[in-house]
């Protein structure tokens, strides 16, 4: 059974930073790409980032671009985002997820079939 399993979420002022964690279990994760999406209150679920399976490519949302970093440890079979510059405006439920299908990297929301329970993040302006 896949478990993704978020962390590093919490309040931080405008400028600040912050690192999430999402722990993956149950399939052979260095075969599937790997995405971060939020939701904002009242708001749909975003794409914020993605990696591909080896890392060695990776994709993001207009909004975050020069700001946030995915990264991921295959042999830990986890994956990171660290957000820099925070704003006001990411604050949101952020959650991990694995793509669907092996060697396909979307940013779509349908494109990820196993999702984690979610992190808060909020920035205080």
């Amino acid at each position: 059974q896949v478990q993704l399993v978020e962390s590093g979420g919490g309040l931080v002022q405008a400028g600040g930073s912050l690192r999430l964690s999402c722990a993956a279990s149950g399939r052979t994760f260095s075969s599937y790409a790997m995405g971060w999406f939020r939701q904002a209150p009242g708001k749909e679920r975003e794409f914020v980032a993605a990696i591909s399976w080896s890392g060695g490519s990776t994709r993001y949302a207009d909004s975050v671009k020069g700001r946030f970093t995915i990264s991921r440890d295959n042999a830990k079979n986890t994956v990171y985002l660290q957000m820099n510059s925070l704003k006001p405006e990411d604050t949101a439920v952020y959650y991990c997820a694995v793509a669907a299908r092996t060697y396909y990297m979307g940013n779509y929301y349908s494109e990820y079939d196993y999702w984690g329970q979610g992190t808060q993040v909020t920035v205080s302006s």
